[in-house]
């Protein structure tokens, strides 16, 4: 009987640590929203955390750098020229499986 109480409780507080580690997710429209233009790039790394895809290049003393994260449906794409934020997009996908 102690041992069966032992796992319903082992069983309810791995599902409460899982369920918080999901929530807490950088990548959000909430988080989206904090973002502004004129930011830093640190400043959204502070928010968002480091991108899941980054390219960037330099011309005539002007840098840009595209950054984008993806985390499930979800896509936050930002823009930097001279390092801060010029533009942003949130854009929430979804999936159309189709049995072919």
């Amino acid at each position: 009987m102690k041992m069966r109480r032992f796992g319903i409780i082992a069983v309810l507080v791995l599902f409460f640590i899982g369920s918080v580690l999901l929530s807490c997710s950088k990548i959000s429209e909430e988080n989206f929203n904090k973002i502004q233009n004129g930011m830093t790039q640190a400043e959204v790394y502070t928010i968002l955390g480091e991108p899941t895809e980054s390219s960037s290049g330099s011309m005539v003393g002007i840098s840009g750098t595209s950054a984008k994260w993806l985390k499930g449906s979800t896509e936050i794409s930002i823009q930097f020229l001279n390092g801060k934020v010029r533009m942003k997009n949130f854009a929430k996908t979804v999936r159309n499986y189709e049995n072919k």
